[in-house]
């Protein structure tokens, strides 16, 4: 019989293993926040290889229940995930009112919200953001890189790229708090109305360095998002790519049925 089986119920044994823990959760046997038990106290509680209690918490993760943050462990999820309407983040009402789209969002799904400037000024564009922005490789643009954290958990990290020559003229955008609306209140200040977003939408495992900034587990899902953001003259002003952790957001699209 394989190590992963029970002749009990035919199910895997990791299967078994992740409904004994869900139960657990759902029972408040295990409460929210709490750490779950380490691996090698799994092992030992369920007589099973590590990799049989590594498939089990696969599994948890996979169905919500808990979330792993790398080199700290797995607990139990003591929040539902950031909702993330694309359809609403973006209108002109929220720039005008000031407000930032993550901290709201973050806010509503019941965490705390923070947010850490990585980096503020000039990079040369490599050709894939050149290629969305139109200039050519290599040329000036300027880069904000951000890392955003909910209840001090890190949980995705963006960079926006805006071309040079409308970017100098904007004081503002150089600042790590570029003020309220951010930077589309910013670029619309000065002149860039904006008149629609773009967003392209992959999903894949985080690589080493993604691991590392959002405190994942190897194998982990993450989430690819790019955006440009396209001005009234038809210009993109702004792109932004955002690499986040898959098991802390949902992604909520309204897309018109009409002509």
């Amino acid at each position: 019989m394989s190590p992963t089986t029970s002749r009990d119920s035919g199910k895997p044994r990791y299967l078994q293993i992740a409904d004994d823990l869900g139960q657990q959760i759902k029972n408040l046997v295990l409460r929210p926040g709490e750490q779950v038990p380490s691996e090698s106290e799994l092992m030992e509680r369920y007589g099973v290889a590590q990799g049989t209690v590594r498939k089990a918490m696969t599994e948890l993760r996979t169905t919500g229940l808990i979330v792993t943050h790398h080199g700290k462990g797995s607990y139990v999820r003591s929040r539902p995930p950031v909702q993330r309407k694309s359809s609403e983040r973006f209108r002109r009402s929220h720039r005008t009112a000031g407000k930032a789209a993550y901290l709201a969002e973050a806010e509503q799904s019941g965490s705390v919200p923070s947010v850490r400037v990585l980096y503020v000024g000039p990079i040369e564009a490599p050709d894939g953001i050149a290629e969305r922005l139109s200039v050519s490789p290599g040329t000036k643009v300027l880069a904000r890189r951000r890392l955003y954290f909910s209840d001090g958990i890190p949980t995705e990290e963006a960079t926006s790229y805006l071309p040079w020559d409308i970017a100098k003229d904007i004081p503002e955008l150089f600042e790590e708090n570029p003020g309220g609306g951010g930077i589309y209140a910013r670029l619309e200040e000065h002149g860039h109305t904006l008149a629609e977003f773009t967003e392209t939408v992959r999903v894949r495992l985080a690589n080493k360095a993604e691991i590392a900034a959002l405190s994942l587990s190897p194998g982990s899902p993450l989430i690819h998002l790019t955006r440009n953001a396209c001005s009234q003259d038809g210009r993109i002003v702004e792109v932004c790519d955002t690499f986040m952790a898959a098991d802390q957001f949902v992604l909520d699209y309204r897309i018109p049925a009409g002509d």
